[in-house]
């Protein structure tokens, strides 16, 4: 002493003992009967502090978290929208960034990014200046990093005519109910570009970190999840396992506001136990079920009922708007990739259309409108803390 003995990852040998499948561990329990006791051994004035670190708070055994020993907890959270501008300054400061890069701006951004993560950020968008021959990074480069890395590299691959066509609907069906719901997060972009496993995203921005989802928030999210599912089946009468992703996000939104949250009307204000812990990371096996049969239908009927009235909704939305999602669809196949910016020019344009006056419209479809312009490029797939709802690759 003077020490500090730091810890990393203490769930791999702090786990509850006799616990999980399999039962104990003996070496495992041993080690861990050892760090107690070494750290009940220590006298009162000795300037030695004891760290440890784990993502998984849940499974440690009682006796480490007890007074005495790791009585202290500090949460470490993502960083917010200010600390993260804070952050990728002190990583900008080496490298020569262009005017057209607002710190502030990428850090609202990068939601849900780590410390590590905006570090890495920095240093691909300063690699792609760096092949491009650049002096300074400039913001198209940090949108391309930023989208290597949510969403994975970009893949050089040839998709036929039709298929781009089933995912220019799909996306565009995502990104025009998230237009038409105020009360989703903002359209970021839209493509049909394939990257890392994905055919196509539509990527939505939050305005501000969030810390409380309401109802009406939580089934706008699940109405544009289901919009490239519903585009489909009302342009082409069919349906492809394109959605396999965004169904398993609108189920486990469903089951968590049944479950979880008390957003059902016909349940009521209670949490159900769904027993999801894995068996393997110190939890016991056999776990009890806190209700009946009768209430797990019941909590299945409602779950059902809240996906099919969203889908319904959604239906409608694209229904009733229908040239705008048919408009949507040929842009992309033309451009592959749309901001919102581009699209609310797209959708101006369009209303402008019948009274002789000409909106603001891209000039590339203007000269192609209406062509499948094949081509090959990459796309976006999911990100840390945004949102996206992207065609599955088969």
């Amino acid at each position: 002493s003077p020490a500090i003995i730091f810890i990393d990852e203490i769930d791999s040998v702090g786990r509850t003992r006799g616990a999980g499948l399999g039962g104990g561990h003996d070496e495992r329990e041993q080690t861990l009967n050892q760090i107690l006791s070494e750290m009940d051994g220590f006298e009162p004035h000795e300037s030695v502090v004891v760290i440890a670190a784990t993502n998984r708070p849940d499974v440690l055994d009682p006796a480490l978290t007890r007074p005495g020993r790791f009585d202290r907890q500090i949460t470490l959270d993502m960083p917010q929208k200010q600390a993260r501008a804070k952050i990728l300054a002190i990583h900008t400061r080496a490298v020569p960034i262009d005017d057209d890069v607002k710190l502030d701006k990428l850090a609202a951004r990068t939601v849900g990014f780590s410390g590590a993560d905006l570090r890495n950020l920095v240093n691909e968008a300063a690699l792609l200046a760096g092949r491009r021959g650049k002096e300074k990074v400039q913001k198209a480069d940090f949108d391309e990093a930023s989208d290597k890395i949510m969403l994975g590299a970009e893949r050089e691959e040839k998709i036929d005519q039709e298929e781009r066509r089933i995912i220019a609907y799909h996306e565009g069906g995502h990104a025009l109910v998230a237009k038409l719901l105020p009360g989703t997060d903002p359209l970021q972009k839209v493509t049909i570009i394939p990257r890392g496993r994905s055919l196509g995203a539509t990527e939505q921005v939050p305005e501000s970190d969030r810390h409380n989802l309401s109802r009406s928030y939580l089934l706008d999210r699940m109405a544009v999840a289901l919009g490239g599912r519903v585009a489909e089946r009302l342009v082409f009468n069919d349906l492809t396992n394109g959605a396999a992703q965004d169904l398993k996000t609108v189920t486990a939104f469903a089951r968590r506001m049944v479950c979880q949250w008390g957003m059902s009307d016909k349940l009521g204000p209670m949490t159900y136990n769904q027993g999801e812990e894995h068996v393997f990371l110190g939890r016991e096996l056999a776990q009890s079920k806190d209700y009946s049969e009768h209430t797990a239908r019941e909590i299945d009927q409602e779950m059902r009922k809240l996906i099919l009235e969203t889908e319904e909704r959604a239906q409608t939305l694209l229904s009733s708007n229908r040239r705008k999602l048919d408009k949507l669809a040929q842009a992309l196949l033309v451009e592959e990739t749309l901001s919102n910016a581009q699209i609310d020019r797209l959708f101006e344009g369009m209303e402008n259309e019948g009274d002789g006056k000409h909106g603001k419209r891209l000039d590339k479809i203007d000269q192609h409108d209406g062509e499948l312009a094949v081509s090959h490029a990459g796309l976006p797939g999911s990100g840390n803390g945004r949102e996206k709802e992207g065609t599955d690759e088969t």
